[in-house]
Order: structure tokens, then C-alpha cells, then sequence
């Protein structure tokens, strides 16, 4: 019976807090701030990557051809016989002539009424998709062949005019990735302080717990309990506001309409890969608050 009661009271004195509430007051709500900056910084690398990815992927197998010549009757005399070309040509797997009067309206807002007058030289667009693999192989077969129509033929594949885009897109993720980084430094540099902060407050409870036989560890847990309760607390109010406000902004992106934008979305491996970040946050408080505390115990003895 004794040895029951010796068992519950050593679990008791486990799962036991420190004697005050919270180990420092804003703790939390710095976390809680930390965690939302964290969260949203993730979220904006992952729905970059994302969006590089999905970018890479559309635009690696299209190309569109160009055909340049400058009086009317004759580029339209050539765009037709290099549709039928592309048509019968290996690797091609779709071909659209692009429509002038469609044309003619994009260019309106910068060249005004003059864009559709047929006055100006525009070019004739014919968009091609490749089937997969080898963009470039075939892109490359693509101007032999066309070459030999006519020179005033030019083959552009999307992914060049696109490259210093993705290349812009791939350095904010990267931006992103370290933001993260550093917000989790400054996370665990502000328990540090709590840590240290509540272990100079609590000295005389050390003391009176090391005269009744407490150990060095069995210390440490006391404040790492209290800590981790302050940790998830700021944690899950942070993810729940960033998570929010990413919604809200996903909706907005969506509404513009623009692909490019809409590129920018989140993945539910993205989303699982925000969910773990509270729990990260939570076990690095942990650590670090075990690590600061076991230090400072070790330099009074």
C-alpha cells in the first residue's frame, strides 16, 4: 500500500508546475508573434516553390512561333502554311493560331486605336504544345524545319521569356526559408531569457527542493513543463491568426484572376508542413528552456 502512495506521489511530483502561473507574463504572446511571422514567412516560401514548380512545369512543353512579315496578305498566306507544318511535325502535340482581332485587343491599352487599324506590321502568333520531355530537342527541330519556309520565322519557347521571373521567385523563397530560420533563433533566444529570468526568481524554491533530495533534472522538468504550456499556448494563438490571414489572402489572389497569381497557392503537404510548425516551436522551447536551466544549475554547485 505504501509503495502505491510512494508511486502516485513520485508521479504527481513529475507532472507537478512551478508554484507561480506563468513563468514570465509575455512569453506567450512573444511566441504568439514570432509563431504568426514564422508561419506566414513558410507559407510564403512553400506557395513560391509552389508556384515555381507549377510555372516550370506549364511552360516547359509550349513555345510560340512568330511570323514577322510585314505585309498583311503574305503573313497570313505564310502563318498558314506553317500551322499545317507544325501539324504534321514529331513532337508537336497541339497547334493554335492565335486570333489577330484577340491580338489587337491586348496591344489596344498601349498602342491605342492604331493596333487594330492594320497599319502596324504585328506579327502573327501561332502557339504550339510539345509533347513531354526534351523541350529544348525539339524546340530546336521545330526552327530547323520552319527555317527552311522562310527566314522572317521565329520559334520562342515560354520558358525563356519566363526564366528571370522564376529565378526572382526562387530567390523569395529562399528569403523566405531564411526568415524561418532566424524567427526560430529568436524564438529560442526569448526562452532562453524566460528561462533564465525564472530560474533567478525561483532560487530559494531550488534551494529548499535540493535540501529535500530533488535532482538537477527532476528541477529542469519543472521549468520545462511550465514553459511548454507557455510555448503551445503562444503557438497554437499564432498559427490560428496566420492561418487566417493566409486564407484571406488566398481568396484575394484568386479573385484577381491573373494565372500567375493564382500560381501562388498552397498545397495540403503544404499545409501540413505549416501545421508542424507550432509543434516545433513548442518541443524547441522545450529544449531550449532544459538546456538553459540544467546550465544554470550546474554553476551553483
Amino acid at each position: 500500500m505504501s509503495g502505491r502512495m510512494d508511486r502516485r506521489a513520485a508521479a504527481a511530483a513529475r507532472h507537478r508546475l512551478l508554484p507561480e502561473g506563468r513563468v514570465a507574463g509575455p512569453m506567450p504572446w512573444i511566441i504568439a508573434i514570432m509563431m504568426f511571422l514564422t508561419v506566414l514567412a513558410a507559407a510564403a516560401g512553400l506557395g513560391l516553390g509552389a508556384a515555381v514548380r507549377s510555372m516550370s512545369a506549364d511552360l516547359a512543353g509550349r513555345a510560340t512561333v512568330q511570323i514577322v512579315e510585314a505585309d498583311g496578305p503574305a503573313r497570313e498566306r505564310l502563318s498558314a502554311r506553317v500551322a499545317q507544318a507544325l501539324r504534321g511535325a514529331d513532337g508537336v502535340a497541339g497547334v493554335k493560331p492565335v486570333d489577330p482581332a484577340a491580338l489587337s485587343d491586348q496591344l489596344r491599352p498601349w498602342l491605342g486605336e492604331d493596333a487594330s487599324s492594320g497599319d502596324l506590321p504585328i506579327p502573327a502568333l501561332i502557339d504550339v504544345t510539345l509533347t513531354a520531355g526534351e523541350a529544348d530537342a525539339k524546340v530546336n527541330r521545330l526552327r530547323r524545319l520552319l527555317s527552311g519556309l522562310s527566314p522572317k520565322i521565329r520559334v520562342e519557347p515560354h520558358a525563356a521569356f519566363l526564366l528571370p521571373l522564376a529565378g526572382l521567385l526562387s530567390a523569395l523563397g529562399w528569403l523566405a526559408v531564411g526568415i524561418v530560420l532566424l524567427m526560430a533563433l529568436a524564438t529560442g533566444a526569448v526562452v532562453v531569457l524566460a528561462a533564465r529570468g525564472a530560474h533567478d526568481s525561483h532560487r530559494g524554491t531550488i534551494e529548499v527542493l535540493h535540501l529535500m533530495g530533488a535532482t538537477d533534472v527532476q528541477i529542469a522538468r519543472l521549468f520545462q513543463r511550465r514553459i511548454a504550456l507557455d510555448a503551445m499556448l503562444g503557438s497554437l494563438l499564432g498559427f490560428v491568426i496566420a492561418a487566417g490571414v493566409i486564407l484571406l489572402l488566398g481568396a484575394r489572389l484568386i479573385a484577381t484572376g491573373s494565372e500567375l497569381l493564382g500560381a501562388v497557392h498552397l498545397p495540403w503537404s503544404s499545409w501540413a508542413v505549416l501545421a508542424a510548425l507550432p509543434v516545433g516551436g513548442v518541443l524547441l522551447a522545450m529544449l531550449a528552456a532544459r538546456w538553459t536551466v540544467l546550465r544554470s544549475l550546474g554553476r551553483l554547485l
